[in-house]
């Protein structure tokens, strides 16, 4: 496809589910519940919600949530495909998510190549799971995002790049404002609708692969 690059979400993404709300559901005490209705509310930062959502759970349970996640988490339909029609027609593409490296990675594993994936870390050294930040945001940046995906689209891209943002959650919000066009479900299509950015709404990649498709049709058009 004609100098574009795609950056794509993990967790309700790639994912059937959001793989923290699962991990939440199953091992965290109620107080998880108002911490995540703030994130959504964007009445606190993805930061601070997710690291203190983190903090409610012990370091000791480790092997238990690994396990469960790893067990539990679906690929969505069409995304093996995806990827590899990106190989086919040289898109670069990258992995961008507020998820967690101990399930982003194994579950991406022999289909994503590291390198080309923004995650966050987890520590369980301590009595409680303490969430790292390795891609905080830039100096244009102040939403305390976490993983910060405004900033790495600014370090990854272009101005001469066409940026396809595929994501569903308020994380992927910000991002989207930077994209090009939008490839949206749940409340990333409500906001593309309701801010009037350019999107095609999905629920399979390969409603993905066809949006990719007729994008490169309007440009050779």
């Amino acid at each position: 496809m004609t100098n574009s690059v795609i950056i794509c979400d993990f967790d309700g993404t790639i994912t059937e589910t959001d793989n923290i709300i699962a991990i939440m559901k199953k091992f965290a005490p109620p107080e998880w519940v108002e911490l995540k209705n703030g994130v959504l509310s964007q009445a606190v930062s993805i930061r601070e919600g997710v690291g203190k959502m983190f903090q409610l759970l012990p370091s000791s349970a480790k092997n238990e949530i690994v396990d469960y996640i790893l067990h539990h988490a679906e690929i969505r339909s069409g995304f093996h495909d995806f990827v590899r029609y990106t190989k086919e027609k040289n898109i670069p593409l990258y992995i961008v998510s507020g998820g967690i490296d101990f399930f982003v990675y194994p579950l991406l594993e022999g289909l994503i190549d590291k390198d080309k994936i923004y995650c966050n870390k987890a520590d369980f050294t301590n009595e409680k799971i303490k969430i790292g930040w390795p891609h905080s945001c830039d100096h244009t940046c102040e939403n305390d995002c976490g993983c910060c995906k405004p900033s790495i689209i600014r370090q990854l891209t272009n101005s001469n790049q066409r940026k396809i943002v595929i994501g569903d959650s308020i994380t992927d919000l910000q991002a989207a404002k930077l994209a090009d066009f939008v490839i949206a479900r749940d409340l990333l299509l409500d906001k593309s609708i309701e801010l009037h950015l350019p999107h095609k709404p999905f629920t399979t990649f390969y409603d993905v692969i066809d949006v990719l498709e007729s994008l490169e049709q309007e440009v050779q058009a």
